[in-house]
């Protein structure tokens, strides 16, 4: 029999231990120790047999799972792009998991359509993108990116007479896919599932930056007699530096063929009236994909599909069963915008986000995080080791390091991203770029302030110079 007890309390031990870890996580080893073999022991064992105090199984999870824990959360986690959440939007997302809403349709939650509803209107105003765009909230860029180039296939292979939707691939009409040659990976992810393929793609040829280069797309559209999916993008995964869209959309439209725009994080940019300059040409695009869980700083999992031609948009997303409540023509239906019927309502940690910090708020998050970038670019580049090798132009940093006296640059950066990380002061990543063996560092999280970075900058030159 299930062991019964006061949700009340649970709830309330449960709060005091989420708060304590949030209370301390500024303060915690930011990259976790943890052992694979030694996580399993201490948290599995056997299946129990019967029921379990509830309370218990909280407290036994949280004192379990603490070594295993990356303060993500925090402010000096900077090995990937990834935010903290705001706590309007962490407090949001507690009340969604206790609302347990499916956000699937009105009749299920219409509090869960109507607060998508708003939140689409206020981010495309916030983006400068058409007001009529479409948008499905999904769980990431990866999906964000899937949905966008499902509606971009389904728009294109219906100019040639061919539904895709009902008639799949086999015997379509062909159509060409072309790409930045740095295009983030769940581009090509998103190729894959869809069926469009990864190797088969057209890879344009990109500058020092990183950035399409335009004369190299007009030359590879030149030689299409087919149209064509162009995936540019807003913030380069290594540099932050943004394809010249101003300059890639008319050469797209001009061809007959679909501008899709990956801004997992550089998007955000449109935003802030410092840097909008960077995203010229972004209200342009057919489609983009946006992360919700980086620069807005809401919790996992979050995306943005918004697609121009919102026809094409739902028309590659609906489907429809017999048991399904329809709703009214006026009112949005959540599932027509995103792959998934049942799923979480993240909306409203979106809506508590964007209601909190306002349009300056926003601006000002985004427009810290780059001012501390380039502080910590600034404080490593003196340093003889040290050789920055982007233009910090965005959130991203690039680092290379060069033993004094000469010798093998790749592994002394690799040494010195392994002792960064065994220090555990803050915590980063290393990645390939050109060919050379860098340190990557990306600040994107909302708590992130100069005295981490200092202490941050000040742990990479002790561990450079060891």
């Amino acid at each position: 029999m299930f062991v019964a007890m006061s949700t009340s309390n649970l709830l309330s031990r449960t709060r005091e231990l989420a708060t304590s870890y949030l209370d301390t996580v500024g303060d915690r080893r930011v990259g976790s120790l943890a052992d694979y073999e030694t996580l399993i022991d201490t948290m599995g064992g056997p299946l129990p047999d019967g029921p379990s105090d509830a309370l218990s199984v909280i407290e036994r999870l949280a004192a379990t799972a603490d070594p295993g824990l990356v303060a993500t959360a925090g402010p000096r986690h900077f090995g990937f792009v990834i935010g903290g959440a705001v706590p309007a939007a962490l407090a949001a997302d507690w009340l969604t998991a206790a609302w347990d809403q499916n956000a699937f349709s009105f009749v299920l939650s219409p509090a869960a359509v109507v607060v998508e509803e708003i939140s689409r209107r206020w981010l495309t105003e916030l983006l400068g993108l058409s007001p009529d765009t479409s948008m499905g909230i999904v769980t990431g860029a990866t999906m964000a990116n899937f949905t966008s180039l499902a509606a971009a296939r389904h728009a294109l292979l219906l100019r040639l007479g061919w539904n895709v939707e009902e008639q799949g691939l086999f015997g379509a009409p062909p159509i060409a896919v072309i790409t930045n040659d740095e295009s983030h990976v769940t581009v090509f992810a998103s190729l894959q599932m869809l069926g469009l393929g990864r190797s088969r793609v057209t890879r344009v040829a990109a500058d020092e930056q990183g950035r399409m280069r335009p004369d190299a797309l007009e030359a590879a559209l030149r030689d299409l007699s087919i149209p064509a999916i162009v995936c540019a993008q807003a913030g380069n995964v290594n540099t932050g530096a943004f394809d010249p869209l101003h300059a890639i959309a008319p050469l797209v439209h001009n061809a007959g063929g679909w501008l899709h725009v990956d801004g997992a994080f550089g998007a955000w940019a449109a935003a802030v009236p410092s840097l909008m300059h960077l995203t010229k040409g972004l209200e342009l695009a057919d489609s983009l994909a946006v992360d919700g869980h980086k620069w807005l700083n809401v919790p996992y999992d979050c995306g943005f599909a918004f697609v121009r031609d919102s026809a094409a948009h739902r028309a590659a997303m609906t489907l429809e069963a017999p048991y399904y409540v329809p709703s009214p023509s006026e009112v949005r239906a959540n599932h027509n915008w995103v792959p998934e019927s049942s799923r979480r309502a993240r909306g409203f940690p979106v809506y508590a986000a964007l209601r909190t910090l306002g349009r300056q708020g926003l601006a000002e998050m985004v427009e810290r995080c780059v001012r501390l970038a380039q502080r910590m670019a600034g404080r490593l580049a003196p340093d003889a080791r040290v050789k920055i090798l982007n233009d910090v132009v965005l959130n991203q940093i690039l680092v290379r390091f060069e033993p004094i006296g000469g010798g093998d640059s790749d592994a002394f950066t690799a040494e010195v991203i392994r002792r960064v990380q065994e220090d555990g002061t803050c915590w980063l990543g290393g990645t390939t770029w050109h060919g050379m063996h860098v340190m990557r560092i990306s600040v994107s999280n909302w708590s992130t302030t100069e005295a981490d970075i200092d202490r941050s900058a000040d742990a990479i030159l002790r561990c450079a110079a060891r």
